[in-house]
C-alpha cells in the first residue's frame, strides 16, 4: 500500500511575526519521529511518501498518488481550527486518512467548547470562565470565583502557555497571567478551577469499539503544593516525574475514568487514537481537563510511553492506528 505521511517539523517552520512565545512550535515534530513512523509503516510492507506540511503538503498531495494518508500534521498559524487544515484538504480531494475529522479536531482544540460538550454528557469538569479581551477581564466578578485557578490559552495543545507560574491564588495573579497570555498567544484565555489531586492521562486506540490502551498517573519526583504538568515538566520529564502505568488508583476511580474516557471519545466523535487528561479531586471524582484527538507519536509522547508500559511496542502502536483507520476504509486494499 502507498501511504502518504503528513507532518509539521519544528525546524521547517518559519514566521515573520515578532514577539512569538518561545513555545510557539512546541506541537511540531522532530525528524526522528517522522523517520520512526515511516520505518514502522515500511516494515509492514508499505511504501511511504513524505508529504510534509503547509504549502509543501498541498503541492505534494496534488502530485503524488497515495492510498491513504497517515496524518500527524498540527497545521499552521494560531487558528483554533489549524489541526483541521490537512484533513479538510484530504476530504476535499476524497483521500482517506488516519485520525479525527476536521470538525472533531477544531472542536477539541477549543478547550472551553469541549468542556461545554462533555458537561452536557454528564462528565465532571472543573468550573471555568473564558475571557476574550481586557474589557471582559475587567468585568469578571472575582468575588464569585473560587481560587486557586490555572490560567491557560484557550486554543493550544502540548501545554503551550501552561507553565509552573500558571497557578493563580488571587485576583492579582490571575489578571497578570491572563494579560500576559493574551499578549503572547493572541487568543482567548481560560481560567479553570485547579484540581489539586493526581494528574492522569488515558490512551484510546480503535473505533468499533474503541479500547483503552492504558491509564497513566503522572507523579512528581518532588512534592509541591500545586503540581502542574507544565511545559517545563514535559521538557524534562525524565528528571521531574515518574509515570505509573497501570495507575495505582482505587477500582471505582479507574472504572469511572474508563467510562468517562470512552464517553468523551464517542460524543466528540474521535477516531482511531486519542489521549484524554483528568485530575483526581479530593472527593475521588476524576475531572476531565482536556482531550487530544491528534496525540503525539514521538518516543517522548505520553501515549507512546503508556503503550510501552502496557506491553505494546512503539511500532505496534503506530500500526494499530493505521489498522483502525483502514477498518473505516475497506476499499483501501493492501498490496
Amino acid at each position: 500500500m502507498r501511504i502518504g505521511l503528513s507532518y509539521d517539523l519544528k525546524e521547517a517552520i518559519t514566521s515573520g511575526r515578532a514577539n512569538l512565545p518561545e513555545d510557539a512550535f512546541e506541537e511540531y515534530d522532530y525528524p526522528a519521529t517522522i523517520n520512526y513512523i515511516a520505518s514502522a509503516l515500511e516494515h509492514a510492507g508499505n511504501t511511504i511518501v513524505r508529504l510534509d506540511g503547509g504549502r509543501q503538503f498541498i503541492e505534494n498531495i496534488l502530485r503524488e498518488k497515495v492510498d491513504i494518508v497517515f496524518n500527524i500534521s498540527e497545521g499552521r498559524g494560531t487558528y483554533r481550527s489549524r489541526e483541521a487544515q490537512v484533513p479538510s484538504i484530504l476530504e476535499m480531494l476524497d483521500i482517506p486518512y488516519t485520525g479525527a475529522d476536521p470538525e472533531c479536531l477544531a472542536v477539541c482544540l477549543d478547550k472551553p467548547l469541549t468542556k461545554k460538550l462533555v458537561t452536557l454528557a454528564g462528565i465532571a469538569t472543573p468550573p471555568w470562565l473564558t475571557v476574550k479581551n481586557k474589557n471582559e477581564l475587567d468585568s469578571v466578578r472575582w468575588n464569585e470565583v473560587a481560587f486557586p485557578l490555572i490560567v491557560k490559552p484557550a486554543f493550544e495543545g502540548s501545554s503551550k502557555g501552561v507553565r509552573l507560574n500558571s497557578i493563580a491564588n488571587d485576583k492579582e495573579k490571575a489578571v497578570e497571567v491572563t494579560l500576559n497570555l493574551m499578549e503572547l498567544y493572541h487568543q482567548p484565555v481560560m481560567l479553570e478551577g485547579f484540581v489539586k489531586g493526581d494528574e492522569v492521562t488515558v490512551g484510546i486506540v480503535g473505533n468499533s469499539p474503541p479500547g483503552v490502551v492504558g491509564i497513566m498517573r503522572i507523579l512528581p519526583k518532588q512534592q509541591t503544593e500545586h503540581f502542574v504538568y507544565s511545559l517545563e515538566v514535559k521538557r524534562d520529564w525524565q528528571n521531574l516525574v515518574d509515570y505509573e502505568c497501570p495507575a495505582c488508583l482505587d477500582k471505582p476511580i479507574l472504572d469511572r475514568i474508563t467510562t468517562d474516557s470512552l464517553k468523551a471519545f464517542t460524543i466528540l466523535e474521535c477516531r482511531d487514537f486519542t489521549r484524554i487528561d483528568f485530575r483526581i479531586g479530593a472527593d475521588g471524582i476524576p475531572y476531565f481537563i482536556e482531550i487530544n484527538p491528534l496525540p503525539g507519536l514521538g518516543d517522548y509522547s505520553d501515549l507512546v510511553i503508556m503503550a510501552i508500559k502496557m506491553g505494546w511496542s512503539h511500532e505496534a502502536l503506530i500500526r494499530a492506528v493505521l489498522s483502525a483507520a483502514l477498518e473505516r476504509y475497506p476499499f483501501c486494499v493492501q498490496e
